[in-house]
């Protein structure tokens, strides 16, 4: 952006045409100036050199002014009164405001010195907010009253500087409770910007630029060219490294910045996203522009970037700021609340603390499971902070939707005989499609989400146009949830899961659909079929079996026929609460939740009458939103051939030799870090490729294109690709084992400090086009099949049945 026009003043009583001159010509010398001396000339000083040399010949143009025009007491004006005299009554020399003033400013000398030294990585037990927010305040109004963007900048950098959880918690709770105390109005936005999004999911806001946008802005503000950026992006890897480096190169500012507050990036994220149209991107061009203009210092313009490119890589996650909230609100709360907090947190001993953590750390997460939006959570925490009631305040809502609860994977059905065994379970298939879950009002409006939280109403007008033959007599409203699968309109035969990813995401016309959706029932059956229609080929329940761990062959037989009918196996669903230690948390006023979601055990439910076992793990046959438990297990037909499966990110590749000269093999792919946010190199596969899909992959990561970029700072792999793929993909991974390895970085320091976990005999199974790459395997997921690896092998050497699934309980 353009500096404000400097005037030139030249000698003499007329006015002369004023030469404007852009801040390119002092950044970048690459518009010719007319030459102010026969030796020196514009072009070939520096830009410092220039400025200053400018500076000093408007200063001694005022000097010169001023000297001919000495202040004098003005006379006033004849009026008939006497002639009051001006007596002088202090010799400081008077000095007229200078108008024409570069004011340098070092990009160095901007930043926010008061907000870097808040040392929010204390423990929160001695950690003073009321104190750090008390300092701030003056600060804040004097530079506009909000909490400033250093600030959180400050928390960011603390947190990237380290690699421990509690210390990472710990920067988070503290800087959320300076906001609390010092500008609770800052907060939710904070909240939002630490969680690198703008709006939940479902609301379908998001800021849509491209990387040249972001590009186009470094190199105007910070005087980059094309190649002085590519070496940055080369060298660093990362676009938010990239702005840090040339924020430090940049000498002088010829404009003081106005300094970012939370609210104002948050405010201009939402501005990006919601421009639309004609021009649009034009204005989100200015308002980049803007943030990298206004940033104070090489941090803030590291984290502007980062949050821009939405990759923030501080090691947090969603479930790190739900525990940063919980705890935050146990020591602060908000000038005029009410509700009470711990009086001394301080004294508790380590294991009181803990509990208590705990317990606050349940209602946040269980809160947020039901009703996923900080737009409605931190306002309810400001105003009644960590109580039970936040479950009631900040639970489900219509059109809302819960986060799903998660099945358990197990290798096989032997392991999943064992897990259960003693209990009373049902097996469903488990079929190929996509998961859905619908919400209906009592005025008809429907509303259709993907296990991502994601709104597909648009996608589904078949699956809208049967709620009103589904709805049984008194059913007013609901939630269901189920699983959509495409289906032979004549026969009822499943088709595979692509038949669903062709059909359009939008605006999909009723009598375009070629095949229909079929929704099976997976949760509280018995109100489900009392309360809904089924109706053949449409909307029907799921194929299932009650049986028992004692039941193993009509299990197999079941399995078989899921697997023959194209599903992808079989889901386990414990029927009943194994024991009765249920936490609180669980005990909710079940007119709160719909009952098709989560009815409350009846008092006659049957129960295992198996031996206690202090043990075994409670499974809880309710429906618990955003938690994997044990109570669902998932056996698929790929477990069933004694090798898991792993999601697993492509991330680099190798030019092939022979016959794969011309295509990328073998190729690189990694894990994902959920506390780092790093890609950990686990494997290099070259099996069960097509080449059909070598060439479409070849085509797809070309040298040139947007697909492939450089070494990326947040990848962990020792070895050198011939190309690096930019992040993208999920693939589906068999294998035959894990094992430690030297060379790859995947789960390092979970199961050994020096090597990583790698895969044997890896082989290529599909894409998996329903996942994003926050959903691949995670480096503690790999450690954990590990760990079970090592267990088993144990067992076998040391004897076990021949035919797990033919024994009986005694």
């Amino acid at each position: 952006m353009s500096s404000p026009a400097k005037k030139r003043k030249r000698n003499g009583t007329e006015s002369s045409p004023q030469k404007t001159r852009g801040i390119e010509s002092f950044f970048k010398g690459q518009t010719k100036q007319p030459q102010l001396d026969p030796d020196v000339t514009e072009q070939n000083l520096s830009d410092e050199a220039l400025a200053r040399k400018l500076q000093a010949e408007w200063d001694q143009e005022d000097n010169a002014k001023i000297s001919a025009n000495d202040i004098q007491p003005k006379e006033p004006e004849s009026s008939g009164a006497p002639s009051i005299p001006l007596i002088p009554t202090d010799t400081t020399p008077v000095t007229l405001p200078k108008k024409n003033t570069l004011s340098l400013q070092s990009s160095s000398g901007t930043e926010d010195t008061v907000s870097l030294t808040v040392p929010f990585d204390q423990t929160p037990q001695t950690f003073d907010a009321g104190k750090y927010a008390a300092e701030l305040r003056p600060h804040w109004a004097s530079e506009g009253g909000d909490a400033t963007y250093a600030l959180l900048t400050r928390a960011f950098v603390l947190a990237n500087s380290t690699t421990s959880r509690i210390k990472i918690v710990d920067t988070l709770v503290n800087f959320l409770r300076v906001l609390i105390e010092g500008d609770p109005d800052s907060l939710l936005p904070a909240v939002w910007l630490a969680t690198n999004s703008i709006s939940p999911p479902y609301d379908e806001l998001e800021l849509g630029l491209g990387g040249s946008s972001i590009s186009k802005a470094l190199k105007k503000v910070y005087g980059l060219n094309s190649q002085g950026l590519k070496t940055l992006y080369d060298r660093h890897g990362d676009a938010g490294d990239v702005a840090f480096e040339a924020k430090k190169r940049q000498a002088f500012k010829l404009v003081k910045p106005k300094p970012l507050k939370i609210k104002g990036v948050y405010q201009s994220l939402l501005k990006i996203a919601k421009s639309k149209g004609t021009g649009s991107q034009e204005t989100k061009q200015r308002i980049v522009e803007k943030l990298l203009q206004d940033a104070r210092g090489a941090e803030e313009s590291r984290y502007i970037v980062r949050t821009l490119v939405q990759n923030l890589r501080i090691g947090a996650v969603k479930t790190t700021m739900l525990i940063a909230l919980a705890r935050a609100f146990l020591y602060s709360k908000p000038a005029g609340a009410e509700f009470t907090i711990h009086p001394d947190l301080a004294r508790l001993k380590k294991e009181e603390l803990s509990e208590l953590y705990t317990n606050a750390e349940e209602i946040v997460k269980a809160s947020y499971a039901r009703h996923p939006d900080y737009n409605d959570l931190v306002p309810c925490l400001q105003e009644i902070g960590v109580t039970e009631e936040l479950l009631l305040r900040c639970g489900l809502v219509l059109h809302i939707p819960l986060r799903p609860m998660l099945g358990s994977i197990t290798r096989d059905l032997s392991e999943m005989l064992t897990k259960l065994q003693g209990r009373e379970f049902s097996c469903e298939y488990k079929y190929d499609g996509q998961r859905a879950q619908v919400h209906c009002d009592e005025q008809g409006k429907v509303s259709i989400f993907s296990r991502h939280l994601e709104l597909m109403t648009e996608k589904y007008p078949d699956l809208v146009s049967l709620v009103p033959q589904i709805r049984g007599e008194g059913v007013s409203s609901f939630i269901l949830e189920g699983e959509v699968v495409a289906v032979d309109r004549e026969n009822g035969d499943l088709q595979p899961f692509q038949t669903l990813t062709n059909r359009a995401k939008k605006n999909v016309e009723l009598g375009a659909i070629t095949v229909n959706v079929y929704r099976p029932f997976r949760e509280r059956r018995e109100l489900l079929r009392s309360l809904f229609v089924e109706i053949p080929n449409r909307f029907t329940w799921v194929k299932s079996l009650d049986a028992t761990s004692a039941d193993s062959e009509s299990i197999l037989e079941f399995f078989k026929g899921a697997t023959d009918v194209k599903c992808e196996g079989i889901m386990v669903k414990v029927l009943d609460n194994g024991t009765s230690n249920t936490k609180q948390i669980n005990k909710l006023n079940p007119e709160a939740e719909p009952p098709s979601i989560e009815p409350e055990p009846t008092p006659d439910s049957k129960t295992p009458q198996s031996k206690p076992n202090a043990r075994r793990k409670a499974l809880l046959s309710t429906y618990e939103p955003d938690k994997r438990l044990e109570s669902w297990l998932k056996v698929k037909k790929d477990y069933s051939a004694s090798s898991e499966t792993l999601d697993l990110i492509p991330i680099a590749g190798w030019h092939g030799q022979g016959r794969k000269a011309k295509w990328w093999s073998p190729i690189l792919l990694a894990v994902r870090n959920p506390e780092s946010g790093a890609l950990e190199a686990v494997t290099k596969c070259m099996s069960g490729f097509t080449d059909k899909f070598y060439q479409a992959n070849k085509e797809k990561y070309s040298a040139g294109s947007a697909n492939v970029i450089s070494r990326p700072a947040y990848v962990d792999y020792f070895g050198t690709p011939d190309v690096w793929f930019e992040p993208q993909e999920v693939w589906e991974m068999a294998f035959a084992d894990i094992t430690l390895s030297p060379t790859y970085t995947a789960a390092i320091g979970l199961v050994s400090e020096e090597r990583g976990l790698s895969l044997r005999f890896p082989r290529f199974l599909k894409v998996r086009e329903d996942k994003g790459i926050d959903e691949a395997t995670t480096s503690d997921y790999l450690a954990l099949l590990w760990r079970k690896q090592g267990e088993k092998a144990e067992v076998e050497e040391n004897g076990g049945p021949d035919e797990v699934l033919g024994w009986t309980e005694d």
